[in-house]
């Protein structure tokens, strides 16, 4: 991974299950999320954020990237509402089969 010079660690992204979304920690801090409902097998995702201080050093799609990939390492679906996951997937069709 490049790591743009402003950043000072590798971004992280984790699960949080009781907030109901996938956040990037940049910096030491929560950069921005990814929010997901889950029914069943299948997690709409209805919203994507990044913090106006981090915005620029393309930890959107490094969220909703490796957010998909743990979708697809648990076996689960998605239905992408959020602009930004719906062009995501139309422009990485290898997540194309994770669409509900």
């Amino acid at each position: 991974m490049v790591v743009d010079h402003l950043m000072t660690d590798t971004p992280e992204v984790r699960r949080n299950d009781d907030a109901g979304r996938y956040e990037i920690l940049a910096d030491g801090q929560v950069a921005g999320y990814t929010e997901f409902r889950a029914d069943g097998d299948v997690l709409t995702f209805p919203h994507t954020v990044v913090e106006s201080a981090f915005e620029g050093r393309g930890l959107a799609g490094t969220l909703v990237a490796e957010a998909l990939d743990d979708v697809r390492r648990r076996g689960q679906k998605i239905v992408p509402t959020c602009a930004y996951v719906r062009h995501f997937v139309e422009k990485h069709p290898e997540y194309a089969d994770l669409v509900a």
